[in-house]
């Protein structure tokens, strides 16, 4: 359907409104519902008001910068809880497990093995085959310490720590 260009200014407002917050629904990202509320009142506003242009851009740039201030300030004061707030941290979420040095760590430098990969870790100096416990990280190198054998828990064991 092809809108024809008589139609009232509300009604465009209206109609970015709504294409904003279906915008918002497709490609999620909690901006451009913002933005689509600014559309809702500034049509509203020249529905109810006959506002001329210059007006509406004006009722629009305020609407807009108001929804996203107070959509901001309520979502420092709410945030969403994660049900796995370590999702996007891989490091943090190796912290506790012990795994096993691949190369042996001189100098406070070496490389472990965790799971199916290799990671470069610090700490202090340990043999080849020695098991330490991951207790940091500083970027994508891994924080260890030694683990003296049989120190391990068995729970280590089951969770699939080692």
């Amino acid at each position: 359907m092809i809108l024809p260009p008589d139609l009232d200014a509300h009604w465009w407002w209206l109609i970015a409104a709504l294409i904003l917050g279906i915008a918002e629904m497709v490609i999620p990202g909690v901006f451009l519902i913002w933005l689509g509320l600014a559309a809702l009142v500034t049509g509203l506003l020249t529905l109810l008001l006959g506002l001329p242009m210059a007006a509406q851009f004006l009722v629009f740039a305020l609407a807009a910068f108001a929804s996203v201030y107070a959509g901001r300030r309520w979502f420092q004061a709410n945030p969403i809880e994660s049900s796995d707030p370590l999702l996007n941290e891989r490091t943090s979420r190796l912290v506790g497990r012990v795994v096993v040095a691949t190369t042996a760590i001189e100098n406070g430098v070496g490389r472990v093995s965790v799971g199916d990969s290799v990671w470069s870790c610090r700490g202090p100096d340990c043999a080849e085959g020695s098991k330490v416990r991951i207790v940091g990280a500083d970027g994508s190198c891994l924080k260890v310490e030694p683990v003296a054998d049989g120190a391990f828990l068995q729970r280590d064991l089951e969770e699939g720590r080692i």
